[in-house]
């Protein structure tokens, strides 16, 4: 699509304002074809021309600044104050800013909410070892939670042997503390290092999620 349709209310073929290029004084040096960030020019052999006219942004004249030969020209800028004064825009300006800054307030306030959930630990992996044996520790995984909106998840108990693990033989355990409820864990985790440690078991690694 070449154009947006309104420019603040008035239709943007409606108003005259883009640039005019006297292709004499064209040297070709792509500036203004370069600055453009609405696309209205392309290079044409060695020279400019504004192929998309009214894509050019209402009273925005920067590619006429910064050609070396002024070979760009816009309408004097009176053509845009008349049509201030003629279709009495600043009452459709505020209500367009009020949008812009409630769209603007909205993703600010959105940011700042996805930044607090990103602090949030809500699943953290625990690695340990050590001799299990006849501790229970599953069982008293299974007291320390009861009373709390957390789990263990994912509980994974690697032993060289049945009879080994009740040999004292050192074993590998994997779980995950997670929260039922999207809460923060962190000050339950420390209940769960002091039942590794109260345990005699080793805290191999401790990762959040």
């Amino acid at each position: 699509m070449e154009t947006k349709e309104l420019w603040h209310g008035i239709p943007r073929k409606e108003i005259p304002w883009f640039p005019t290029i006297d292709a004499d004084a064209c040297i070709g040096c792509t500036l203004c074809f370069l600055t453009c960030g609405r696309n209205v020019y392309e290079m044409q052999g060695n020279k400019s021309v504004a192929v998309k006219p009214y894509s050019c942004m209402v009273g925005c004249s920067t590619c006429s600044m910064v050609c070396p030969t002024q070979a760009i020209s816009f309408p004097d800028r009176e053509l845009i104050n008349k049509l201030e004064r003629e279709h009495k825009i600043f009452g459709i300006v505020r209500k367009e800013s009020a949008e812009k800054k409630a769209k603007l307030d909205a993703a600010k306030a959105r940011a700042v909410a996805e930044d607090e959930v990103a602090k949030i630990t809500s699943r953290t992996r625990f690695e340990i070892a050590g001799e299990f044996g006849e501790k229970r520790f599953l069982v008293q995984m299974e007291e320390l939670v009861k009373d709390y909106p957390f789990d263990f998840i994912n509980v994974n108990l690697s032993v060289p042997t049945v009879k080994g693990a009740f040999e004292n033989t050192p074993s590998f355990m994997t779980f995950e503390v997670t929260s039922t409820e999207q809460a923060d864990i962190q000050e339950f985790l420390p209940l769960v290092r002091d039942l590794i440690r109260r345990n005699g078991l080793i805290l191999s690694s401790e990762n959040k999620l």
